[in-house]
């Protein structure tokens, strides 16, 4: 049953990432209300493959929610626009809130393989944390950014494209950096 909750959980988490694509693609076809009812159906299934309801993705996912039901209500191509602001504001305060009261949401995904982190991978891992941070204030800023004053091209360019591909940089970065760091403490 695990297996089979990961699996969905991964599919609408994809479908959720594609959702730039389906408001550039879908404007020709389907009213504003008809794609943020597509996108509450998603995030409907993704949190009922959530493992609980403490899972660090309910909040997104239920903010997610309250959004698509208010885009669904103004029937506005540009409400559609904001989700991606919305996303990265609600990752800042779940990864910022964690900086405030430890562990760090990093730490405590660190500690899901090593369950006993030395002190310097506590520090490492809150300052990881604090990169997030600076990520999520970055990548929102310029969904606001695109959302306000460019093309619905260039939105759907930088928010279902380019964003994903500077957080996969970030990713990697952060993957050589510890691989690298992690020789020494071996």
């Amino acid at each position: 049953m695990t297996d089979m909750r990961l699996f969905v959980s991964g599919v609408m988490g994809l479908s959720t990432l594609l959702y730039p694509l389906a408001v550039f693609f879908g404007r020709d076809y389907f009213e504003p209300w008809k794609i943020a009812g597509l996108l509450i159906g998603l995030l409907l299934v993704r949190l009922a493959a959530s493992y609980s309801i403490k899972h660090w993705s309910t909040p997104l996912l239920i903010a997610g929610i309250g959004y698509c039901l208010f885009a669904m209500w103004s029937n506005q191509l540009g409400t559609l626009l904001f989700y991606p602001i919305l996303v990265n504001g609600l990752m800042l305060l779940i990864f910022g809130w964690s900086l405030f009261f430890p562990p760090s949401l990093i730490e405590r995904l660190a500690r899901l393989q090593h369950p006993d982190l030395p002190p310097e991978g506590v520090i490492y891992t809150r300052r990881v944390t604090q990169v997030w941070c600076g990520f999520f204030i970055v990548n929102g800023t310029l969904a606001w950014v695109t959302a306000f004053w460019c093309s619905l091209e260039v939105w759907s360019l930088y928010n279902g494209l380019i964003a994903y591909v500077l957080m996969g940089v970030l990713f990697a970065a952060e993957y050589l950096i510890r691989m690298r760091t992690q020789k020494h403490v071996r």
